[in-house]
């Protein structure tokens, strides 16, 4: 081996160290970034669940606002009546104090005509018949005990009258305070109903707007990390771009000082300016020096340094292009080169100054 190529060895086993350690990094931020493409696609499906969990919620919520605009309905009735059976009650507590006034009349008038009539005595027919004074006197005195009669009975069935309408009142009385004791039960029924439905929907708002809020801060954060995880694996792949094309800057030079040195006595399996390359040979020596290398850590290999991908795209055969001898990967580049079109597709085209 020539002092050249030692170099050449030296360069390329340094520039390679950096690049394997990039590489695991690379995989680390790449499986980082998995992770969290992972997570985005369960917070997803987390929120789709929510929103459908939403979409039912609103059912339930629309129909307890109908109800809840029924029980208002019959709560403004049941205040309206209730207002009507207490103006009742206390025109009936008016008209009860009424009667039971006229009731203690009648019973105090027909108190003392009792008392009178058993003080006084009951005219006897026959003593009024003898110690009439004529005629005249007599149809008096008869008239004037039927009318005292008529006005006993009438007292009597005033007062029966006025304590049979006393008893009615008390029954209506009793009634209405019966009707107004339901309708406040039935009002404070409602109301604690209209209160528990008000609270169960307030629950499940507040319940799901934190829950959705939750969810979509985590989602943004995953987001926000995915997109730091993306810049560094652009910024590591930069890097390991750059330390390829720095591996096959030194390389180049190497095995440019390498045939200066000796030009007549080429070692190992590399190839001359006239090994009938398929692309200009300054390009061939900057990206392997003419030799048959084995895949680089983007795993470009062969005399052209063709990655797997574009070896199969252009009909190479086998699994990488330095397993096929040189005239398969000639005939490849060949198709690559495209007459110069394809030129781009080797970084050390545009380093060699070939575009």
């Amino acid at each position: 081996m020539s002092a050249a190529a030692a170099v050449a060895v030296t360069l390329g086993l340094v520039a390679l160290a950096p690049a394997s350690s990039r590489g695991a990094s690379l995989n680390q931020l790449q499986n980082q970034l998995g992770g969290q493409q992972a997570r985005q696609q369960n917070l997803s499906a987390s929120l789709a669940s929510l929103s459908r969990t939403i979409d039912s919620l609103d059912s339930q919520i629309s129909l307890v606002q109908s109800r809840e605009a029924a029980v208002q309905t019959e709560l403004a009735a049941d205040r309206t009546k209730l207002t009507e059976v207490q103006k009742q009650l206390a025109a009936e507590k008016i008209l009860l104090t009424k009667l039971i006034n006229r009731l203690d009349l009648s019973r105090q008038r027909l108190a003392r005509q009792l008392v009178s009539s058993y003080e006084n005595g009951s005219p006897d027919l026959i003593n009024v018949v003898l110690n009439a004074q004529g005629f005249s006197d007599l149809l008096d005195q008869v008239n004037f005990l039927a009318r005292a009669e008529r006005a006993q009975q009438t007292v009597i069935s005033v007062t029966r009258t006025a304590k049979a309408q006393a008893t009615a009142a008390a029954r209506r009385l009793a009634r209405l305070q019966h009707s107004v004791r339901e309708v406040a039960e039935a009002t404070a029924l409602r109301a604690r109903a209209l209160a528990g439905m008000n609270a169960l929907l307030q629950s499940k708002q507040s319940a799901l707007s934190n829950a959705r809020a939750a969810q979509q801060n985590a989602l943004a954060a995953s987001r926000a990390e995915a997109a730091q995880l993306r810049s560094k694996i652009s910024s590591v792949e930069a890097e390991q771009a750059a330390a390829a094309a720095r591996q096959a800057a030194a390389a180049a030079a190497s095995a440019q000082q390498q045939a200066t040195a000796e030009p007549t006595a080429p070692t190992g399996p590399a190839l001359g300016p006239s090994g009938g390359w398929a692309i200009p040979y300054a390009i061939v020596l900057c990206e392997s020096g003419g030799q048959d290398l084995p895949p680089n850590s983007a795993g470009a290999s062969g005399y052209y340094q063709i990655i797997p991908s574009t070896w199969k795209l252009f009909g190479g055969s086998g699994p990488a292009a330095y397993l096929a001898p040189k005239s398969e990967q000639d005939a490849v580049a060949t198709r690559i080169w495209n007459g110069g079109a394809g030129a781009s597709n080797w970084v050390c085209a545009g380093i060699v100054g070939i575009h």
